[in-house]
């Protein structure tokens, strides 16, 4: 099998409407098939302990006489956190849809020509980090399937539960669903399986998205489009976000806010929890699916969301410094300064300084030109492991007492090097203060934690923890503390990686081999 072509010839894939999705080549010819591309270990993360990593990210927009490809490109740019593995892009002129998608950043896949050949009045965009099937081409979005009414292209963010119920009832549905399954499992996704479920109906888009949102179960934002309409829908317990922004000429929805804000949206409204969207020639209509029983992600507010993104009507960063106030109030330590695990811990960090009366400084310098990359690392840069992304500042650090706050644990691997570097550098102590509660349980709806088994805290108490990673102190903000810096009420919001307490059932086999009974309905507590 021939290996990756080169930008300008068949890097990259695109289908028309009513076409079998396949490699062209620039010319437009067929070309030759790409090589499945599996999971790169991150360059950075030698000693093999990631940061927690989003699904996806979504857009979509309707937007006649706009350059919506354009628009889609810079709303990808805004949520290229949510996903660095796949982007990808759909078109529709009215009259045929069109797909391009690859391996790589927004940036490596789009350039000027390529977005220049996408023309249209309507776009969805995707941006993947893949929870849910193996890091290929296949397994890139949007997906396509023709339909009896042209074609549909789909972009997901979530994770689906019951998708052995969902294959059932495709294979009921669909007498060539086993040729289909087999035609494209190379992709293994579940969102795969959700176009073709909508493809197999043979009323509207509308009234098939209305038969078959309401049989799923899991965490989930699409944006969809036919030929002439952009579809938005979002779970019914909201454990994702979704929003819905106007531009001058049209409708915007993507994953989060700042989206909005890069392409000169203004925000309207959250879609809500349970709610189909449509947009087309005759304006913008809605339907509820589903009750709400809203369930939005806490871990959104720690990590995922970018700080400029507003959730619940709050900016993300307020609510990291609140977080921090909230840490300091509850952790408090004599030290000399506060310093952040950039870039994720600055917020947390400022709030714990202005709580705690300690100054604050940037001790700590992040390489922003390091990402994830195409390229084995060898095993000398293995062993620079942390140094190559973070390199303290010795004539801050030296001598003091230092408080370092970061989002999460995971596996503690990072804060080891960390700490060890730190005290390399000449820091008298290093107090270690985290702005989220212990990491104990896998996530199903869309982010990508380790197994319970990987993860550091349900095998190991605080205090060995901090004696784990060589601190001189360690603390967590309390679930309590942290759901209080929300202004949410945790009835609200799904915990469960910290808790255990899912609000939407996982599937059989992982409830089973973790001893779990899903948890169903609301909580009684606020």
């Amino acid at each position: 099998m021939p290996g990756p072509a080169s930008r300008s010839g068949t890097r990259s894939r695109c289908a028309w409407s009513g076409e079998d999705v396949g490699t062209r080549s620039a010319s437009g010819g067929n070309g030759t098939r790409l090589t499945p591309v599996t999971r790169d270990l991150h360059l950075l993360d030698p000693v093999g302990d990631p940061k927690p990593n989003e699904e996806c990210g979504v857009f979509g927009v309707w937007a006649p006489g706009e350059e919506v490809a354009k628009l889609t490109y810079f709303g990808l740019f805004a949520l290229q956190h949510r996903g660095q593995e796949s982007a990808g892009i759909s078109v529709s002129n009215g009259e045929r849809i069109m797909v391009f998608k690859d391996m790589g950043l927004v940036s490596q896949v789009f350039d000027e020509p390529t977005l220049s050949s996408l023309p249209g009045h309507l776009a969805i965009g995707h941006t993947r980090y893949s929870t849910t099937g193996a890091s290929i081409w296949k397994n890139a979005q949007p997906t396509y399937r023709a339909t009896p009414h042209g074609g549909l292209a789909l972009a997901h963010n979530g994770n689906l539960t019951n998708t052995p119920d969902l294959e059932a009832w495709l294979r009921e549905r669909d007498s060539h669903a086993r040729v289909a399954s087999k035609d494209s499992m190379d992709s293994t996704n579940d969102t795969w399986l959700v176009t073709a479920l909508l493809a197999s109906f043979t009323e509207s888009m509308w009234d098939a998205a209305l038969q078959v949102l309401p049989r799923l179960q899991g965490a989930f934002c699409f944006t969809f489009m036919d030929d002439n309409a952009l579809y938005a829908a979002r779970d019914p317990q909201g454990v994702r976000p979704l929003v819905l922004g106007r531009l001058e000429r049209g409708w915007v929805v993507a994953s989060e806010t700042a989206a909005l804000d890069i392409v000169g949206a203004t925000f309207i409204r959250e879609v809500e929890p349970g709610e189909l969207i449509c947009v087309d020639s005759g304006g913008l209509r809605s339907e509820r699916f589903a009750e709400a029983n809203p369930k939005g992600c806490l871990f959104e507010y720690v990590y995922l969301a970018r700080p400029d993104t507003v959730i619940a009507g709050r900016r993300v960063h307020s609510t990291r410094v609140e977080i921090g106030r909230t840490l300091a109030m509850e952790a408090p330590v004599d030290a000399d300064l506060v310093i952040p695990t950039p870039e994720s811990g600055i917020p947390s960090a400022v709030g714990y300084a202005e709580a705690s009366r300690i100054p604050y400084g940037l001790g700590l310098v992040k390489n922003s030109y390091v990402g994830r990359t195409f390229i084995q690392p060898s095993q000398t840069l293995r062993q620079l492991g942390i140094r190559l992304k973070l390199n303290p500042i010795r004539d801050v650090i030296e001598g003091k007492r230092l408080i370092v706050v970061d989002d999460s644990i995971v596996r503690g691997n990072t804060q080891r090097a960390l700490v060890k570097m730190l005290r390399e550098a000449g820091a008298a102590e290093v107090h270690v203060r985290i702005a989220s509660p212990p990491v104990e349980w896998p996530c199903f709806y869309g982010i990508d934690f380790a197994t319970r088994a990987e993860l550091i805290a349900p095998g190991m108490s605080v205090d060995e923890i901090c004696r784990s990673i060589g601190a001189d102190s360690l603390a967590y903000i309390s679930l309590e503390g942290l759901v209080a810096s929300t202004g949410i009420t945790k009835k609200r919001l799904c915990r469960a990686c910290f808790d255990g307490q899912y609000p939407i059932p996982v599937p059989p086999r992982a409830a089973e081999q973790m001893r779990l009974i899903a948890q169903e309905g609301d909580d009684d507590d606020e």
